[in-house]
């Protein structure tokens, strides 16, 4: 048996030595490699020590150019980066002054506007702000030929300074919902100095405004957002925004804030992720921020296709919609059953098609269809048209024809078909489709903007239908002649109790005639970490992150 000595010789202490100097170094260039591959405060993580707020989307913008911009990813950016001359109260419809100072001036015959704005403010690269320079953004709004470019060149004249704090706007015909428009993200001042007025003059990598915040990177996957020192107002309650792209991967965005990755979430996650992520929040693993949409899902009836062209049929269809089954059962509770195409946002909104045809309403449908000359032996075929890649009304529509045939024995029977979204589209102001599953994402928020789009026909007659105009292009093939009258009413109309009573009587009209009925509007979900506070969803999705901060 050999007894190892426990006095070491000095050669034998020094390998020891060695070995743990060794394994040290090694230990701590692991851990220093580790904490580099840790998202940084500075390039969009978590960390909050510096109050800066990571956020994480699906959407990526495709230009940042607010005379191009009309898509979501972009425009949430704008809002945010960007000042228009009026916008809407956090959370609401209600429009208020911005880069204005007071809500328009507008002369007797509707057609002139005058807008007194705000000094003091200058552009993120220093150009002052004046009437000069929001007339040049406006003109370049409407002469550069970006995608939005119809909102304001449709109904505007002309626009001048006249005054260096005044702006003077002239319409080519009397439109009350005109200051909507100007609230529309982007109408934003641009600085003179940064930007061209031509055909196609985009600048898509920069925005140059006045808002709180300033643009300090915008990369494939990833946005940079710095407070504008020199704003004129009040500043963000945070330090900037360092935004995470994760481009149409729902999964990753999923997994980053569950792991606590990024601070805020939001748009867009799947109906399972968000489920899954609500029941989170109700165990406090973090917060769920949840808000009324603005775009309407319905179903278009085509009236110049049998039998949708009788009254009774459309009327019986809408007498046994079950809202509430659609969604519970296909949206999972992530909607909100909607009775008008005016969203419930809109103070003018009423349930017209509720009072009409209350809910599930099967004695009236069957009555409906039997004045109709229709029965179990001599039904109603109707086809339900949908996009192929859109699962979702996939879904809706075979629910539609289960129920109605097991509430009907068969009086309505529905038949779904799909094709694809270029083709759908393209194909509904030809009249081809008897029925069509669709939405409508609004292009600002004013109720007109859920009427005329639809209802409005420029060329028809009750017999032939819309040949020209709104309704035509929508796939109803509507004409009223009463109701193109109260749309041109309710945009003449500046009074607003008056404006509104005009809207509750289209919204009756368009319940008693049934060109569409509404049955969804889409809710909305954004989700925070339990340490952050001030999220607020708008009705026009916009999302405003200066409010947001860590508690």
């Amino acid at each position: 048996m050999i007894i190892t000595n426990r006095l070491l010789l000095p050669w034998q202490k020094l390998s020891k030595i060695s070995k743990f100097l060794s394994l040290f170094v090694l230990c701590f260039a692991l851990v220093v490699a580790c904490n580099s591959n840790q998202p940084q405060t500075s390039e969009g993580s978590n960390n909050t020590d510096n109050n800066r707020i990571s956020v994480g989307t699906t959407l990526k913008p495709r230009t940042l150019d607010p005379a191009d911009s009309y898509e979501l990813a972009g425009l949430n950016i704008i809002y945010n980066v960007g000042e228009s001359l009026y916008t809407y109260k956090l959370g609401t419809t209600e429009i208020e002054p911005l880069l204005a100072t007071e809500m328009p001036q507008v002369s007797e015959d509707g057609l002139t506007y005058t807008i007194p704005l705000r000094q003091g403010v200058t552009f993120h690269d220093g150009t002052p702000f004046n009437a000069e320079a929001m007339a040049f953004s406006l003109q370049r709004f409407i002469e550069n030929g970006g995608k939005p470019s119809f909102l304001l060149g449709d109904v505007v004249d002309k626009v001048e300074a006249t005054g260096e704090y005044e702006l003077t706007i002239t319409l080519k015909q009397p439109f009350s919902a005109f200051p909507a428009l100007l609230a529309f993200p982007g109408t934003a001042a641009v600085s003179p100095q940064a930007y061209k007025i031509g055909a196609g003059e985009f600048s898509p990598n920069q925005l140059i405004s006045t808002g709180k915040y300033k643009l300090a990177q915008f990369n494939s996957d990833s946005i940079s957002l710095d407070v504008n020192e020199n704003y004129w107002g009040e500043q963000p309650a945070n330090e900037g925004i360092n935004l995470q792209i994760y481009a149409g991967n729902s999964a990753n965005l999923f997994n980053s804030f569950r792991t606590g990755a990024i601070d805020v979430a939001y748009q867009s996650f799947a109906p399972n992720q968000i489920n899954n992520l609500i029941k989170g929040a109700s165990q406090d693993k973090w917060q769920v921020i949840d808000g009324s949409g603005t775009v309407v899902d319905f179903l278009v009836l085509n009236l110049n296709q049998e039998p949708l062209n009788k009254l009774e049929v459309r009327q019986a269809i809408a007498s046994v919609i079950d809202r509430a089954l659609i969604n519970q059962r296909v949206l999972k509770g992530q909607a909100e059953p909607i009775y008008s195409l005016i969203p419930t946002a809109f103070d003018v909104y009423e349930p017209e098609f509720q009072k009409a045809y209350g809910d599930v309403n099967v004695a009236k449908a069957k009555e409906l269809l039997a004045q109709a000359g229709y029965s179990a032996e001599n039904p109603v075929l109707v086809e339900i048209w949908y996009p192929s890649g859109s699962i979702t009304r996939g879904i809706v529509a075979e629910t539609l024809k289960a129920f109605v045939e097991r509430e009907l024995g068969g009086a309505i029977q529905f038949v779904p078909s799909s094709v694809e979204s270029a083709s759908l589209f393209g194909n509904v102001s030809k009249g081809i489709y008897p029925a069509v599953l669709t939405d409508w994402y609004p292009d600002f928020l004013d109720a007109d903007n859920y009427i005329q789009p639809f209802l409005g026909c420029s060329k028809g007659s009750e017999a032939q239908g819309c040949e020209e105009g709104a309704a035509q292009s929508r796939g109803s093939f509507y004409y009223s002649d009463r109701i193109n009258k109260l749309i041109n009413q309710q945009r003449q109309e500046t009074d607003p109790e008056t404006r509104k009573a005009i809207f509750t009587e289209i919204q009756a009209i368009l319940a008693e005639d049934v060109p569409y009925i509404p049955l969804w509007q889409t809710k909305d979900y954004a989700f925070s970490q339990n340490n952050i506070e001030g999220v607020i969803i708008n009705p026009s999705q916009n999302f405003p992150f200066w409010i947001i901060q860590t508690k």
